[in-house]
């Protein structure tokens, strides 16, 4: 098939996707697709890669300029969202002050950029992050979490899963590569490598696969063939494209997240808090173990790993010694910069840019008071995917997935770390979703439009209110 055609055909069956899951009695605001759009340049190229822009990195410096181009569009989205948290103001507060351990997180970030060798650089890295924060936000203040955070992760899905597919198929050039240094072949879809392409399919596959397991057990949900056909081809497409990324960490990841989402979901035994406790605790513990103990080098043989994780073990030992302050760290994200990355590519040919461990990258740039800071992050964070979980099962069996892909994944990764689609996943899954504000005896009508969707009042992250109790919610600002 030539490729205009497959194209062409491609987005026919996009088009047919997002038709076949529709959904109007579930209402959500235009202003979701922010994070949406945020989201599919963080799970795929930068813009000034799709533009063939990017300024190629070959030297330690080129890691100071950045793309003044990815910086508009991040800028103009981050502007846009700030706007949004702002009209959303009661809403916006409510959700900040339950989640105080975030704030802490994002605040010593901010601080730290002050003794960072690279303060502008550092700067401009934070406000990227704290457009993930923005975004997460964005998607628990709308009328329904629920259904907005199902609508961002099917959005992002029906657009890069076949996307990386027409690309993997019909447009090599721009969906397979060459490593440089071994010149062995992979494919990326539409990433920037292999690994990116594992990460994006393990975001999406995870919620696709929550949302096949919603719809099976749902009770009277209207058109439920078509949503089950829509999310059936779609993870179908997921796992295909992530075998075909032979990302082994994705892979099992993925698997993990899977096994939880099954166990949660489909068994009655599975929602006992003590099982599912269990459950998550030991996919974490047999996970450590492959990663860090020797006596698990035969599985790592058996997955078609070295006992080192690709010289992952190797760079650990080396970049511990380089932390200008155990204490402190060497400012947010500035660690791999100046240096110190001069040094480490000196010695290692495959040219490093992350530690591939995030718990050690979190140590690196933000010292043992930022390691500490994440354990807090993630004690509060799993103690509110859980009481989530104990509420409303069916929605809080994805957070638990996906905060034990994201601790997973970041025992061989840097998943904690700005537009990286684990670290907004793992923040949509643990920050806590506060109970509705209390409404007045009168309500008045709403308006579901961007400028208005602020007098939408929150829902929790797993109960979808029913449109009569929306409407008796009402916005001070439009009183």
């Amino acid at each position: 098939m030539p490729p205009t055609i497959a194209a062409a055909v491609f987005a026919l069956g996009i088009v047919g996707l997002f038709w076949l899951d529709r959904d109007r009695d579930t209402p959500t605001s235009r202003a979701l697709w922010i994070p949406v759009v945020w989201l599919l340049v963080a799970a795929s190229r930068p813009v000034s890669a799709w533009l063939s822009m990017t300024p190629p990195i070959d030297q330690p410096n080129a890691y100071l300029e950045g793309s003044p181009i990815d910086r508009l569009v991040l800028a103009a989205l981050l502007t846009l969202g700030l706007i949004v948290l702002i009209k959303r103001g009661r809403q916006v507060s409510s959700l900040l002050r339950a989640n105080l351990p975030v704030i802490l997180f994002f605040v010593y970030g901010a601080i730290s950029t002050t003794w960072s060798d690279f303060p502008e650089v550092a700067f401009k890295r934070w406000i990227k992050a704290l457009g993930d924060l923005v975004m997460v936000l964005i998607v628990l203040s709308d009328v329904d979490p629920a259904a907005a955070v199902k609508r961002l992760l099917a959005r992002t899905s029906f657009l890069l899963v076949p996307l990386s597919i027409l690309l993997i198929k019909y447009y090599p050039a721009l969906g397979r590569g060459y490593n440089h240094f071994t010149w062995t072949p992979y494919y990326s879809g539409a990433a920037t490598d292999k690994n990116g392409l594992g990460l994006l399919c393990l975001v999406c596959g995870l919620g696709v696969l929550w949302q096949v397991y919603r719809v099976l057990h749902s009770e009277g949900t209207p058109h439920k063939r078509r949503h089950l056909i829509a999310h059936g081809v779609l993870l179908a497409m997921a796992v295909w494209t992530l075998w075909m990324a032979n990302s082994v960490t994705s892979l099992s990841c993925f698997v993990m997240g899977g096994v939880i989402i099954v166990t949660t979901h489909w068994f009655k035994l599975g929602q006992k808090p003590a099982v599912a406790h269990t459950v998550v605790f030991v996919l974490l513990v047999i996970s450590f173990s492959v990663v860090f103990l020797d006596a698990a080098n035969g599985l790592l043989a058996a997955l078609g790993r070295n006992p080192t994780l690709t010289g992952r073990t190797d760079i650990w030992t080396h970049v511990i010694p380089l932390n200008p302050n155990a204490l402190l760290g060497a400012g947010y994200e500035s660690f791999w910069l100046g240096e110190r990355l001069e040094k480490l590519w000196s010695v290692y040919w495959w040219r490093p840019n992350e530690a591939h461990n995030g718990y050690l990258e979190i140590f690196l740039n933000l010292g043992w008071l930022g390691v500490a800071q994440l354990g807090v992050l993630m004690v509060t964070g799993y103690r509110n995917a859980f009481a989530e979980f104990r509420s409303a099962p069916e929605n809080g069996c994805v957070k638990l997935a996906y905060f034990a892909a994201a601790s997973a994944y970041s025992f061989s990764e840097a998943g904690f770390r700005e537009l990286s689609p684990i670290w907004i996943s793992f923040l949509l899954a643990t920050v806590a979703v506060p109970a509705p504000i209390p409404a007045p005896e009168i309500a008045p009508e709403f308006d579901f439009s961007l400028a208005d969707d602020s007098a939408n009042s929150m829902s929790s992250f797993g109960a979808a209110a029913s449109l009569e109790l929306q409407q008796e919610y009402v916005d001070e600002e439009i009183t």
